[in-house]
Formats: C-alpha cells, structure tokens, sequence
C-alpha cells in the first residue's frame, strides 16, 4: 500500500513538473513562462514592470468566463528568464509574437498595463492585422522627464520594505532577479528611441483601442493618453477621476465598472 502511495505522489510530481515545463516558450533567446486560462476568443494580458502575471489574477475568474487568457511573465519578470539582462518594450513585443506564434494564434485582442501597454503599442505597430482589439492602461507614448526623474532615482536600496517583499513574491530569483529589474528600470531615463510614437506613428495603428488613464498618474500626465486618443483613429478613452497609475485595481471602486466596459468594448457592442 505504501508503495502504491508513493507511485502515485511520484506521479503527480512528475506530472506537475511536466506542466511546468511545457508553460516555457523559447523565444529570442529567452524563456517566456505563460499560463492560459478558459476557453473562448483569446485575450492577450500583459502585466506592468516589475510586476508579473499575477498582477492579473483577481480578473481570471470573470474574464474566462467568456475568453480564452493567455498570461505571459515579460521577460525577466515572474518566471521568464532574460540572459541579456537588458529589456526594451519592443523586444517584449517581439517576444510576445513568439510566444502566440507558438501558440499559434494569429488573431488577439489584448489588455496592458504601464510597460504591458506600451509592449501591446510596438505589437500593434509591428503588425497592424493580428491584434484585433487592444486596453491601454496606464500607458504612455514616451517619457516625460519627471518620469525620467523617478527612473534615474531607482534602485534597490532606494526601496521601501513594503515593495520589496512585494517584489520579492513576484520574482523567484530573488535579489539579483529584483536588481536587474530596478537596473533596468532606471536604464529607461536614457532611452529615447524604444519609446517614442509621435502622433503619425499612432494614427498607423489599426487595432480598436481602449485607453483607460488615471487622472492621477504619477508617471504620465492625461495630456499624454489624450494625444493617444486623438491619433489613434478608432479609439476610446475613458480618464478615471481621483485615480493613480493602476487605475484597474481589483480593490478599488471601478473594478466592476472596469469589467463591464472592457466586456462591452471586446464583444463588438461598440460603434
């Protein structure tokens, strides 16, 4: 009888191990860990950074309701790997088509938040026939330079106790992991090229988009996602009064606003 249990848990954790494997996607030379949850028309979620996909787990019970979500960690975040340890939002965007390419999914809509956005905005640049439908939250079109300011201030130390164990739930690799994140974050003050979609760059996007903005947000004033607006030719935009930078959060007083819009806005209600 106890080798018979012993069978069965060796099993299991051959089983669970096996799963885990097969939630890695080889992608640029990096591994891009997933997850996918419900069934349905596929939904791209693509989280903030130094986040991870779990920035998302509070909406998978509605939203699989209906579609069918693919999670990804960004690379270097969560569970993926970056070997590089350098990180530009197009080269995420690339990574991102890799993995649906693996997937193999062609058509998507799509919903990001802060560096998922603006992954979510080189992918509907890079190819203007794939992502159907796509949520820009907190987003932006480059850095302003008190945004720089917060960037060139970062760095490990610099971190309260609060964040960092947050961090430290998100990343596995613990120290170095959060390090290379922080660096990497702090990089992005002296980039002016990944970042930077002039107002005809947007107007060549084709997908439907949503921008949802906090009137509030720390890091990129409404001005910006109003210019969004105004160049994407067909796109919505909706500023979320007395709201921060995470204007989705599960626990504030839109999230069921944010469900029901997002719901109505992919389903093809909207004109």
């Amino acid at each position: 009888m106890k080798n018979l249990i012993f069978t069965v848990i060796a099993l299991l954790v051959c089983t669970q191990i096996h799963a885990q494997e097969n939630n890695y996607a080889d992608v640029n030379g990096v591994k891009i860990y997933y997850e996918i949850h419900g069934e349905g028309e596929p939904i791209v979620l693509l989280h903030g950074f130094t986040m991870s996909n779990n920035m998302w787990e509070g909406w998978i019970e509605d939203l699989s309701k209906n579609y069918k979500l693919i999670l990804p960690d960004l690379r270097g975040h969560g569970n993926s790997t970056n070997p590089s340890n350098e990180f530009t939002h197009k080269e995420s965007a690339s990574d991102i088509y890799g993995l649906l390419d693996l997937l193999k999914i062609d058509k998507f809509n799509a919903i990001g938040f802060s560096s998922g956005a603006m992954t979510l905005t080189h992918m509907a640049t890079m190819d203007t026939t794939r992502l159907q439908a796509m949520v820009l939250v907190g987003s932006t079109s480059f850095f302003p330079e008190y945004c720089r300011e917060i960037q060139r201030s970062t760095s490990y130390e610099n971190v309260d106790e609060g964040e960092l164990n947050y961090l430290k739930e998100q990343h596995p690799r613990g120290e170095t992991q959060i390090r290379n994140l922080l660096t990497q974050f702090k990089n992005m003050a002296d980039s002016y090229d990944d970042m930077n979609f002039t107002s005809p760059y947007l107007s060549s996007i084709k997908s439907k988009t949503l921008v949802i903005h906090g009137d509030r947000d720390a890091f990129f004033p409404v001005d910006i996602p109003v210019n969004s607006y105004k160049s994407i030719p067909n796109s919505y935009l909706w500023i979320v009064p007395n709201f921060g930078h995470n204007s989705i959060d599960k626990n504030s007083i839109w999230a069921d606003a944010f469900l029901k819009v997002v719901n109505k806005f992919f389903s093809g209600e909207w004109n």
